[in-house]
């Protein structure tokens, strides 16, 4: 059997590993399950909420430690693992707060009777998340699913096992019956057997386009509902108007965060040819400035990749763009000593027809594109496969949403990088996926919406 392990990308070191569950520990966990949705599902909005919310406060009391959890298996700088664990707690209290009122039933006009339209929870739900976000892209699936009703497995990404257990035992402490929230420590190529188990009604991943397709072609096959987000190339438009200092000191932000790797980073810089070249210089000074280092000194500013080898994918992207012609500003080079450590990298001259122009890539790589106008613009940014976010950037705001309407993507943020909020979809479209998450989109993705008629003697149907 294979082991699900933490290895810090810090050091390159082995810190802790599990065992993979057997196929019948598999089995156990499903069918205790299904048998917890059972019970669930009869328990009120009001007892629901009381978990709910002791999860959010349990993290929140917590949160220095899941965020060096954070760092220690992914490499997430400590404040920003922080952050993700004050977003986590506002998710889970948003939807403890609202599930009950968003999921309210809906009467129907009919000239006969009357009919209503009532939501309910439909099972066991199967969440396949990545490592970038530990607890976030946990929070943000497991939220309203267990506020409907619905009971979920977690097959976590296998480099943040830490985080998967605890996540899994602040449930427990929260007082979650048995099998409401239960964690499975298994390798992605189990994941098919998941979805072909009839215990499984709904499913939901966060992943690489390939893994998605897969993902969903076997959930179709079983007609299995599912949900993707599969990640992204965000334009980050920028206006003739805007505040050039305030949109380099954004873009760049932005693609520090995470270390780029964040499906939502601004990947795509474009820039009106006049603004072109002082936004270049003023991004290399800000990369070239930005202190690397360990995740846990709260003065780093850019953290090591996930892993060695997530670093030797992202270089060997840039590589292959310089050698395919594109111009290195800045960066592109791996740091020398233990680690997954890569400098901050600017491309441009970055043309179509070289791999760079379609591939997203996830680390810290800006790649900035001069247009002659805003019509321009708009066609670079949608000349991609994916939908994912995007941002416009100017002083003229009503200009600005014009041309955010014109972007072929699930979410479009003007005068800011793509963000998170309970109270906002979040979701793509194209090659980034179908589906939302957050916000009363997410409660509706799997809940049966049933109708339920009173007719009349007169009624002809």
């Amino acid at each position: 059997m294979s082991s699900i392990k933490t290895v810090n990308p810090a050091t390159n070191e082995l810190v802790k590993e599990y065992p993979e569950m057997s196929s019948q520990q598999i089995d156990g966990i499903l069918g205790q399950a299904d048998k917890a949705f059972k019970e669930w599902r009869k328990v009120s909005f009001a007892e629901r909420a009381k978990l709910i919310h002791k999860v959010a406060q349990i993290m929140l009391d917590r949160k220095e430690e899941l965020a060096k959890i954070c760092a220690l298996e992914m490499g997430k700088i400590v404040k920003e693992g922080v952050a993700e664990v004050e977003i986590c707690a506002g998710i889970f209290n948003y939807y403890a707060d609202n599930a009950e009122k968003l999921l309210a039933d809906q009467p129907l006009q009919t000239p006969h009777g009357k009919a209503i339209l009532t939501h309910v929870p439909i099972g066991v739900i199967l969440s396949v998340q990545p490592w970038n976000f530990p607890f976030y892209q946990i929070t943000r699936s497991v939220a309203p699913n267990i506020m409907a009703g619905n009971t979920v497995v977690l097959k976590h990404a296998s480099n943040v096992p830490q985080a998967a257990e605890t996540m899994e035992k602040i449930f427990a402490d929260a007082g979650a019956p048995k099998g409401v929230y239960t964690n499975l420590f298994i390798p992605g190529s189990k994941i098919s057997e998941l979805l072909n188990d009839p215990r499984i009604k709904g499913a939901s991943l966060t992943g690489s386009e390939p893994a998605g397709s897969s993902f969903a072609s076997t959930a179709g096959k079983n007609v299995i509902k599912s949900t993707l987000e599969l990640g992204g190339s965000d334009p980050f438009i920028v206006m003739p108007d805007a505040d050039l200092d305030k949109a380099v000191e954004t873009a760049v932000n932005g693609r520090l965060w995470n270390a780029g790797q964040v499906c939502v980073s601004p990947k795509r810089i474009i820039v009106p040819e006049s603004l072109f070249d002082k936004f270049v210089e003023n991004a290399k000074v800000l990369f070239e400035k930005a202190k690397i280092g360990d995740p846990l000194n709260p003065d780093t500013q850019l953290a090591p990749l996930s892993s060695v080898k997530a670093r030797e994918d992202v270089i060997a992207q840039v590589e292959k763009a310089i050698q395919q012609g594109a111009k290195l500003i800045t960066g592109g080079k791996r740091i020398d000593g233990p680690g997954a450590y890569m400098q901050a990298t600017i491309l441009t001259g970055i043309k179509k027809g070289m791999d760079a122009y379609a591939e997203e890539i996830f680390g810290p790589v800006l790649m900035i594109y001069p247009v002659k106008d805003m019509e321009q613009a708009i066609e670079l940014a949608n000349d991609t496969r994916y939908g994912l976010g995007g941002s416009v950037f100017g002083t003229d705001t009503e200009e600005a949403v014009k041309i955010a309407r014109r972007i072929d993507t699930g979410m479009v943020y003007i005068n800011h990088v793509t963000g998170i909020a309970p109270e906002l979809p979040f979701g793509g479209t194209k090659k980034s996926g179908y589906g939302r998450e957050q916000s009363i989109e997410g409660m509706y993705e799997f809940v049966n919406s049933k109708l339920i008629r009173v007719t009349t003697p007169d009624a002809a149907y």
